[in-house]
């Protein structure tokens, strides 16, 4: 029996894209700093959220780097929670999905290190995030291992939002991607 109510422990938002959340977090502070429940199986039910993570990974990253737009494609798609732990992003995550009303549209919310919030997204979405501050640590929490061969992207810059950077540090193979227009979903 746990010793306090969970449903205090996280608070869900509903965006406009259905399937993308924001997970707004209960923060415990005291003299010795901060404590956040990042994941608890039976919350995320009790919330609607079909979401069990079967790996953890975090990036660091400069100020201006731009990463995205990734996603994993059938059948090892995969749904995400992504918060930042250190400094500033700016989470971006696009609709890929062929029948949805929203296919094509963007989500924006910028995660820190003070609001502590996290983006939940279902699979069938692509995700990148523009580092606002140096040394950015971002962590992803995914519901499908990482499968080389499945993992997939659009270009950064072609779905319509306004990166708000004027010289983004962006990889060669982000660089790479086809544009959102010329990739054909399989979702």
């Amino acid at each position: 029996m746990p010793c306090f109510d969970t449903m205090s422990l996280l608070k869900l938002l509903p965006t406009e894209l259905e399937g993308v959340s924001i997970l707004q977090p209960r923060i415990f502070e005291d003299q010795r700093g901060s404590f956040v429940k990042t994941y608890h199986a039976g919350l995320f039910r009790e919330l609607g959220l079909d979401f069990a993570p079967k790996e953890e990974f975090f990036s660091v990253s400069r100020k201006d780097v731009v990463r995205g737009m990734h996603f994993q494609v059938p059948p090892m798609a995969q749904a995400k929670v992504v918060y930042c732990i250190v400094g500033r992003i700016l989470d971006v995550v696009v609709d890929l999905r062929r029948s949805s009303p929203t296919f094509g549209r963007w989500f924006e919310r910028e995660l820190n290190e003070t609001n502590r919030e996290m983006v939940f997204m279902a699979a069938g979405f692509a995700h990148g995030f523009l580092a606002l501050t140096e040394n950015a640590v971002t962590v992803y929490q995914a519901g499908e291992v990482h499968f080389p061969k499945h993992d997939l992207g659009v270009l950064w810059n072609s779905f319509g939002f306004d990166w708000p950077v004027k010289n983004p540090i962006i990889s060669e193979r982000d660089r790479e991607f086809p544009a959102l227009r010329d990739f054909e979903s399989p979702f």
